[in-house]
């Protein structure tokens, strides 16, 4: 027992192994040897369980023997800290305490897990093209940074005073446009990749293209066997992934939109330097033949011609600086939107996932629909002028058919829940009647009255109702009391 004790100990490490990550190829096979040496390690384990619980049934079925210290049917498992809730079901979630045969059960998962995993490997390093493209991937930044550092960038501010600093401005706007469109076509081909393809290794150079440098590893399959990814210690399934694609093209659509507002601004700043440049006084040689006066008249003319020019070009300024505080106010108003839609987006898939696979208990119903009702407020809050507003309608009209759903379901959890409280107050009552008065005619007709009300009640929770069980299993018992009665 120590034995096994000691090796369950190193369980989280094990586990923890059990994953490929995917990125530079040439450590696809070193991985493969750590995945077989944990797979072995389990094994080991298992057989240590196996003699175990063979012990235990020995000592159950025998007469009398000495108790053997330390032996127990269940083990501790130490637990595995900041584990992301992702993949908290390969852990075993905060369990610390399991029984032997649920350990036996959960290493069968595991070392099956190690299997799917070598076989991927092995798939992929018997795919030439595969892994070129995954080693031309690796030398590429994720398609998060890259956009991250083109949205930094576009944030500078113009220089307007400054010709040739304005000129290499426009240029360097026009190479991150031209990225940003790069990026699209990447993200529409990490989409399509990954949403229509077949093949396991092609939806994985999907994945590849998205991560880039930061790589990926294939962590855990969830509960509707749909693999989770992590890279760059985010944690993901492909739907999440999809859902970044949506998210990033948005985002590249309204960056793209800045840049030519940017651009148009530095060129008209151009133009405008240009006109002020060609605007420039031209003296005159012949200024000395003219008389005293007429050069005062003249100096005069030359002073409120050049203040004009600084007023003109002071008013272009001011005019200037209400279009840019006016376009920042717009892109504000865009990123609160975008930000609005996504968080909305987010708390809907929240909900959809509470209520995955009912019956669920009152509680998950209502969380579900406190996440509806919030989406909702949200994507109502979004202007018509941004450019998610018609998917935010889209959305908004399937988010308030869901709320009224899940609303409707809350009710009817919260009658069957009333019902069967209501039902065990009756038989309880039922009961102390014949209790007290065992001969009494009439009491006994009381009595059973309420076991009928009991019975009503029962009959009529929903099937799909999270209390359907308990309630069809006390309707037995209600029924066999009531029968007694009469």
């Amino acid at each position: 027992m120590a034995n096994l004790e000691k090796l369950v100990s190193e369980l989280p490490t094990l586990i923890q192994s059990l994953k490929l990550t995917i990125g530079d190829s040439n450590q696809i096979m070193e991985q493969i040897i750590l995945i077989n040496n944990a797979q072995e390690q389990l094994r080991n384990i298992k057989k240590l369980i196996a003699q175990e619980l063979k012990f235990e049934n020995i000592k159950g079925s025998a007469i009398a023997t000495l108790p053997r210290i330390g032996t127990v049917a269940t083990l501790f498992i130490p637990s595995v800290e900041l584990v992301d809730p992702a993949i908290a079901e390969k852990f075993g979630h905060s369990k610390t305490k399991i029984s032997l045969t649920e350990l036996q059960s959960k290493i069968d998962g595991w070392i099956e897990w190690g299997y799917f995993l070598q076989a991927i490997a092995t798939d992929i390093l018997s795919d030439a093209p595969f892994v070129n493209q995954l080693n031309s991937d690796i030398n590429h930044l994720s398609i998060r940074t890259k956009f991250q550092i083109i949205a930094e960038n576009l944030k500078n501010n113009l220089f307007f005073e400054d010709f040739n600093i304005l000129e290499r401005q426009i240029q360097k706007i026009s190479n991150y446009q031209n990225e940003l469109l790069e990026l699209q076509q990447k993200l529409n081909y990490v989409f399509n990749t990954i949403k229509n393809s077949r093949s396991l290794l092609n939806i994985l150079l999907g994945v590849s293209a998205f991560c880039g440098k930061s790589g990926f590893a294939l962590e855990w399959l969830d509960d509707d066997h749909e693999l989770i990814i992590s890279s760059d210690g985010k944690f993901q399934e492909l739907t999440d992934i999809l859902n970044d694609c949506d998210y990033f093209q948005e985002q590249i659509a309204a960056l793209i939109i800045q840049g030519d507002t940017l651009r148009e601004q530095a060129e008209q700043a151009l133009k405008k330097i240009e006109q002020e440049s060609s605007k420039e006084p031209i003296i005159s040689q012949d200024v000395q033949i003219v008389p005293f006066s007429t050069q005062k008249i003249v100096r005069s003319a030359l002073v409120i011609a050049s203040s004009l020019l600084i007023l003109g070009f002071g008013g272009w300024k001011i005019k200037e600086h209400s279009q840019l505080q006016q376009m920042s106010l717009s892109l504000t108003q865009e990123a609160s939107a975008n930000t609005k839609f996504k968080s909305a987006q987010k708390l809907g898939m929240e909900a959809a996932s509470l209520v995955q696979k009912p019956p669920h208990p009152l509680k998950a119903w209502q969380q579900a629909q406190n996440k509806w009702y919030k989406a909702i407020i949200l994507l109502d809050s979004i202007p018509n002028e941004t450019s998610v507003s018609d998917r935010a309608k889209k959305k908004l009209a399937y988010y308030q058919i869901n709320y009224k759903s899940i609303s409707q379901r809350v009710l009817v959890e919260k009658q069957a829940l009333a019902n069967l409280e209501l039902a065990q107050n009756l038989a309880i009552e039922a009961s102390l009647f014949v209790k007290n008065s065992p001969y009494s005619l009439l009491i006994r007709q009381q009595a059973q009255d309420k076991w009928q009300q009991a019975i009503n009640l029962l009959e009529a929770i929903p099937e799909n109702s999270s209390v359907s069980i308990q309630a069809k299993e006390t309707l037995i018992i209600y029924k066999t009391n009531y029968a007694a009665i009469r």
